[in-house]
């Protein structure tokens, strides 16, 4: 009884140690996420309802530094280009992803290798993308340059340094690093689809085509769904990718609201203004995330 007694109290300790050892473990890194993200993040709301400009000031002005953000004509001119680079991005990326997901599921022979190819732009940084297309789209060292010595002397393709079209290049760079993810996310949903139901709507006369419009796609809505929320977080907050390509500029017309809040926070001094732009961007993301976040626990507990 005694040695029987002894053993369980000398276990006891052991087994809550091994009970509690992960959220010890954890603890510190939780800890300084908890500070680094969440800390910084209440930091930056406070700091747009103050008068902050070089340095932080915590006197309460109120919604003054949103008035001046909303009357800035720059940062309707990053709000515009958001609109149309997420725009174009995000519907050129499911539509490339799409055509070939739905090209890899015909069970080519060089699947494997084709996948691979697709999906190495994006194990690429953006600021590597970056710089690689701001070589292939400058005039004087990329396809302009290299169709011209090919004999097409007034062949123009400037879009890099002008104003009115420096933006779909940002738009190109992007579809090109994202799209293979959005084809992998495609091409996990189409393997999922039951092989009786397409066996069904071929013994009912559906060709390829009909099959893939009336029975597969209609299926995939929560991946259409998923890639829309996961581009739409990516064009919210695209900065490295503009840095790189075009540095905001000509002028700032590819400034995006991202380059907005750190050419006014760390080059125009604007602290205050800086952090109101921020959490726009963060109103932004939540208003997406919440729902979808909302919809995907209605599901699981159904």
């Amino acid at each position: 009884m005694s040695a029987s007694a002894r053993s369980d109290g000398g276990g006891g300790p052991l087994r809550l140690l091994e009970k509690w050892l992960p959220q010890i473990v954890l603890a510190p890194i939780f800890g300084l996420s908890l500070f680094f993200v969440y800390g910084f993040t209440a930091w930056t709301l406070y700091i747009s309802f103050t008068k902050s400009r070089i340095l932080p000031v915590y006197e309460w002005a109120g919604l003054i530094q949103y008035e001046r953000l909303w009357s800035t004509p720059r940062w309707y001119v990053a709000v515009e280009n958001l609109f149309v680079f997420g725009g174009l991005f995000i519907f050129g990326c499911l539509a490339i992803g799409l055509v070939l997901a739905i090209l890899l599921d015909q069970r080519i022979r060089a699947e494997g290798a084709l996948r691979t190819i697709y999906l190495y732009p994006m194990a690429l940084s953006f600021i590597v993308t970056g710089t690689a297309w701001k070589w292939i789209l400058n005039p004087g060292l990329g396809v302009e340059k290299l169709v011209r010595d090919l004999g097409f002397p007034n062949f123009t393709f400037d879009w890099l340094v002008n104003p009115d079209y420096a933006i779909y290049t940002v738009v190109i760079a992007a579809i090109w690093q994202s799209s293979g993810y959005v084809m992998a996310l495609f091409l996990a949903g189409l393997r999922s689809v039951d092989d009786d139901l397409i066996k069904a709507a071929a013994i009912d006369g559906a060709g390829p085509i009909r099959s893939y419009v009336s029975v597969i796609l209609p299926m995939l809505g929560p991946v259409f769904l998923s890639s829309v929320i996961i581009l739409t977080h990516l064009a919210i907050k695209s900065f490295d990718l503009v840095i790189a390509l075009t540095g905001g500029g000509p002028g700032y017309a590819t400034d995006l609201p991202a380059t907005f809040m750190y050419a006014f926070a760390f080059q125009r001094s604007e602290l205050g203004m800086a952090a109101a732009s921020a959490i726009m961007m963060l109103t932004t993301i939540v208003a997406i995330m919440v729902p979808y976040l909302y919809s995907e626990l209605r599901g699981s507990q159904r």
